[in-house]
């Protein structure tokens, strides 16, 4: 496919190196020419001008492109940017949304903009950060089937008594989760088979209903209840989003943001907040505003060094569920191994809302990407597909299917009931099918067979 991205800012450059990994043929602009200097070490095109000047969109290919994708630093410039792009004959168009005040007038113009998406990174973020106070215990949760089915991903502790047990032992237990990936250490990465044997410090990612994920849980001895009491560092836009979550959920808030004018938004915007103003890197504010009683403390300022140091200093004084924000790529694996509890990057989980989408658009047969996200610093995917008629997978037994290697069915979902597939599980049309696998920019449910193996 032909994608136009507009902004070569941090989604823009992320947006860029992963469409450009799946094969599209994509274009960059942007006025800034340092912006394009940066994505230029990737196989793409760019193009230096204003992305809202009709001669610019013409320039980089807009009118024969399938794709417009507008991640300029405003929302104004983004929603322009769509309308011209849609003008000049562009197949689909997706803005990058983040103020909270056109959300709800965006609903009502979005077919008339011509818009196929808006994307809000601040409020996915918000999302996926308050599903995981909801369940403290897991690293990070992803969500399949409306919420049906649910992706945890936990550490096992040292007295875990799943360790030294193989997950078929663990099948016995009937404990109604499906064990999908486990990460070993800093590099090691198993989509594991029955044989595989689990070890304390395993990170491993389970597949479950959210009320089986919670008696899993409490089967492990690891606390499964929501939190109530959540400390919010830093006053942004994706504070305010999972405040008005966790508010909404029942949990006390409470936010330290250092600028004046932002507390005053956030008094107002969020009155059952309690907003502070104050400089969130202060121990003595922190200490003094009750750090170490809470549940949950969030670091989400706008500047890393700042998330990373205050996420250690939550760690060493309370045992409070921690969640660091980061915004740079660089040094993953430094970050990796300190003890920043869940560590969230705003531009991966747009990246994966339009990765979704456009996988969704190239598809042929119908049985679309319905979900999708990147696991392990995307060595891994968990895709959700719709299933079809035409479908070569429909009708045949699961252990009668040649499936790629290192791929795991997890989940199928008929109609409202989740099943936790057998190998004489069969897939049906309508089903959506949950499956988690290394082999990475799959499009198509059929793309689970392996060509190379023919079963008769």
């Amino acid at each position: 496919m032909k994608i136009v991205i507009i902004g070569a800012g941090k989604i823009g450059a992320t947006l860029a190196d992963q469409l450009a990994r799946e094969g599209h043929e994509i274009t960059v602009v942007d006025g800034n020419a340092d912006a394009l200097d940066a994505v230029n070490t990737l196989d793409v095109m760019t193009v230096e001008g204003n992305g809202i000047a009709l001669e610019t969109q013409k320039e980089a290919g807009i009118p024969q492109a399938d794709l417009a994708i507008a991640v300029m630093s405003t929302d104004e410039e983004n929603l322009l940017a769509c309308l011209i792009a849609k003008k000049l004959g562009v197949g689909n168009t997706i803005a990058r949304v983040r103020n909270p005040e056109y959300s709800a007038g965006l609903r009502l113009v979005k077919d008339e903009l011509g818009l196929s998406m808006v994307l809000n990174p601040e409020l996915a973020s918000a999302f996926e950060i308050a599903r995981i106070l909801r369940a403290p215990s897991a690293i990070k949760i992803d969500t399949f089937s409306k919420g049906r089915v649910e992706l945890h991903k936990v550490r096992l502790p040292e007295t875990s008594p799943l360790a030294g047990m193989t997950l078929l032992e663990l099948g016995k237990m009937q404990t109604g989760v499906l064990i999908c990936v486990v990460e070993r250490g800093e590099r090691e990465v198993y989509i594991p088979s029955g044989n595989f044997m689990l070890q304390a410090g395993d990170r491993i990612s389970f597949v479950a209903r959210p009320k089986t994920a919670a008696k899993f849980f409490r089967k492990l001895g690891i606390q499964a209840d929501p939190v109530k009491r959540v400390m919010l560092l830093g006053g942004g836009r994706i504070s305010y989003y999972l405040a008005k979550l966790m508010l909404e959920f029942g949990a006390n808030v409470k936010i330290i943001e250092a600028n004046a004018e932002r507390c005053a938004y956030l008094s107002e915007a969020l009155p059952d907040a309690s907003v502070i103003h104050g400089d969130a890197t202060n121990e003595r504010l922190l200490d003094e505003e009750g750090i170490a009683k809470m549940d949950a403390v969030a670091s989400l300022t706008g500047i890393d060094e700042e998330n990373v140091l205050m996420s250690l200093y939550a760690r060493s004084i309370t045992k409070a569920k921690i969640v660091t924000k980061i915004n740079r790529t660089t040094f993953s694996h430094i970050i990796k191994q300190m003890d920043l509890g869940s560590v969230f990057h705003p531009r991966y989980i747009a990246a994966d809302h339009i990765v979704r989408y456009v996988r969704a658009m190239q598809n042929s047969l119908g049985s679309n990407v319905e979900t999708l996200y990147k696991l392990v610093g995307n060595r891994v995917e968990a895709l959700e597909f719709r299933a079809t008629a035409k479908s070569a997978v429909c009708g045949k037994p699961l252990m009668e299917l040649a499936l790629q290697p290192n791929l795991l069915i997890c989940a199928i979902n008929r109609s409202g009931r989740i099943l936790t597939p057998g190998g004489r599980d069969t897939i049906e049309a309508g089903d959506t099918v949950v499956v988690v696998t290394t082999a990475t920019g799959l499009n198509d449910l059929d793309d689970i067979l392996d060509k190379r193996r023919v079963r008769t």
